[in-house]
């Protein structure tokens, strides 16, 4: 076969997973929603914070203020990016599982038999499209809170550390999808992924905190939910000391890791498992 024909079927291969993705309902409420969501829950919080600043009295000259408040911390409210990273990672599951439950998938391997290439082609559907939702969610949430906090030390994209936790809040999203097509692929049940998305991306990264044992932390440190959350700190809010901490360097090489490795599980479960 030449090159052209290849790239040609790589072509309709991602057309083909471009439509299985988007003809699905689910995938709008889904992620339509989650995105909403997120977007809500942190322009509530930036409304609520700047409604309390706005009503406390200026402290005193030459004192700290009243309480400790950090405006890029409004834009990503931990709880609201948990739920998206569960929303990003099940429509990732979806995108296997949904085609082992239906029996699409017996199809799919009889038009093409390479299921390497499937599977490539469906990450990179499946990446893209998450990847361009959470540049947009993150662009958002980031805009709409400094904007309600403009009159309250908002921060704009060029202010240390804005434009790297709106980076790495919109890769957020591919990430986890990409780990839920492993789970998917493993597991191949509605439930039981759910279960195990929510608990290697929230229960695991609660387990392993603690700075009693560096090991423990290490493999805290390892997780997304850790490596996201010290990319979206603000450089100039005070933090409290901790031990053995995750470098920013650390943190975008477990950015990278996690759908590396998710893809490869994912191929191998895939082409050595019965349809």
């Amino acid at each position: 076969m030449s090159t052209a024909a290849e790239r040609t079927r790589f072509t309709d291969l991602l057309a083909a997973e471009w439509i299985k993705l988007r003809s699905l309902r689910s995938t709008y409420w889904v992620l339509g929603g989650g995105a909403l969501l997120v977007i809500g829950i942190n322009a509530n919080s930036a409304w609520t914070n700047a409604r309390r600043l706005a009503d406390m009295p200026p402290p005193p000259a030459g004192t700290a203020p009243h309480f400790g408040f950090d405006p890029l911390h409004t834009a990503f409210v931990e709880p609201a990016w948990q739920l998206f990273m569960v929303l990003a990672a099940t429509v990732g599951a979806l995108s296997v599982f949904g085609e082992y439950t239906s029996g699409l998938i017996r199809t799919t391997f009889t038009a093409v038999p390479d299921r390497r290439a499937v599977i490539a082609a469906k990450t990179v559907v499946v990446a893209a499209v998450l990847c361009g939702l959470g540049a947009v969610v993150a662009g958002v949430s980031f805009g709409v809170t400094q904007a309600l906090l403009r009159d309250e030390g908002g921060l704009s994209i060029g202010d240390p550390g804005a434009l790297r936790a709106v980076v790495a809040s919109a890769l957020l999203a591919p990430v986890c999808a990409l780990v839920g097509m492993a789970l998917g692929a493993v597991v191949r049940h509605a439930a039981g992924t759910v279960v195990a998305v929510v608990g290697t991306l929230l229960l695991l990264p609660a387990l392993f905190q603690g700075d009693t044992y560096r090991w423990v932390k290490e493999i805290g440190n390892a997780m997304p939910l850790t490596a996201w959350g010290r990319l979206v700190e603000n450089p100039g809010a005070a933090a409290l000391p901790e031990k053995y901490p995750v470098t920013l360097t650390e943190a975008w090489a477990v950015f990278a890791a996690w759908p590396l490795v998710a893809v490869v599980v994912t191929v191998t479960v895939v082409c050595r498992r019965d349809v």
